[in-house]
């Protein structure tokens, strides 16, 4: 891990004004812009963090890559907009050639990404959720930067409002935690919402699923049907987890399980459940059918 302490970084209006943007709220395109919150993200990766190959999703300006690259060996930056990678190939052309960054040009849900040791990203907000189910099978740190409603979500609670299918995968993979809210002023131009920065360790989870795919599409199918009790989600989602004999489940669960509302199981209910319809409900996935 590199010593960034006295580094001094570019500021980033002067990115902004020198790559000629303005930044587009239509493509959900706000710069952070906070010299303060930027100098922190970095800190927010645990100590013990193998720094060698960051990335970032969503590199704008390069406000925050100029941060990496002094935190770590080499930097991968993924930017979708044409005109800010080539900004970002000339501002950073220096190290570029010292074979410390690669630009990448695409949308991070269609490029191949690389096998990176971390990521450090001001994630678009449209396409948060989405990003994220790419990062975190990796099992790699994370510290994202997401609309303050999706961050309550990944680090929610069972029994709470915001627990869900984000909770429950997120902490599939690891350990979620909001460490800093962030205003809307911090970002230029200013989004309509708050965000906040989630750090997410990496950690195997405290049970057991058949199947990752299978266990992610069941608690996706089931949280579906929130509303109703786990016996008629189960029920009534067979053809979003792929079950051809649903009622074989409910027959093999325990009736104070089948009561309950999705929202109340805990990751490890989940999981338990999902091996259950896994073993009675016959589900057509990949060594099943």
């Amino acid at each position: 891990m590199k010593d960034s302490s006295s580094r001094s970084f570019r500021d980033p209006d002067a990115l902004i004004a020198r790559a000629g943007v303005a930044g587009e709220p239509d493509y959900d395109q706000h710069f952070l812009v906070d010299d303060r919150v930027l100098d922190r993200l970095t800190g927010y990766l645990p100590t013990d963090t193998d720094t060698s190959h960051l990335l970032e999703i969503g590199a704008g300006t390069g406000a925050l890559t100029d941060r990496l690259l002094a935190h770590g060996e080499r930097v991968t930056a993924v930017e979708r907009d044409p005109t800010l990678v080539e900004f970002l190939r000339t501002e950073f052309e220096d190290a570029i050639a010292a074979d410390r960054l690669t630009v990448i040009e695409g949308d991070a849900l269609d490029v191949e990404l690389p096998d990176a040791t971390a990521s450090v990203s001001n994630l678009p907000y449209s396409a948060s959720s989405d990003i994220l189910f790419r990062l975190l099978p990796r099992s790699i740190p994370l510290v994202v930067m997401v609309q303050r409603e999706f961050a309550a979500r990944m680090a929610a609670d069972p029994g709470t409002d915001e627990y869900g299918r984000l909770s429950v995968t997120a902490g599939h993979y690891g350990e979620s935690e909001i460490v800093e809210p962030v205003p809307q002023e911090a970002f230029s131009p200013a989004p309509p919402v708050e965000s906040a920065v989630v750090q997410v360790v990496p950690r195997s989870p405290a049970y057991t699923v058949p199947d990752d795919a299978f266990f992610l599409d069941f608690v996706t199918a089931v949280f579906t049907q929130r509303r109703k009790t786990v016996r008629n989600a189960i029920r009534n989602t067979a053809h979003i987890s792929n079950l051809t004999e649903p009622e074989n489940v409910v027959a093999a669960v325990d009736d104070e399980t089948l009561r309950k509302r999705p929202g109340d199981l805990s990751p490890t209910q989940f999981a338990a459940l999902a091996r259950s319809a896994f073993e009675h409900g016959e589900p057509t996935v990949d060594g099943r059918d």
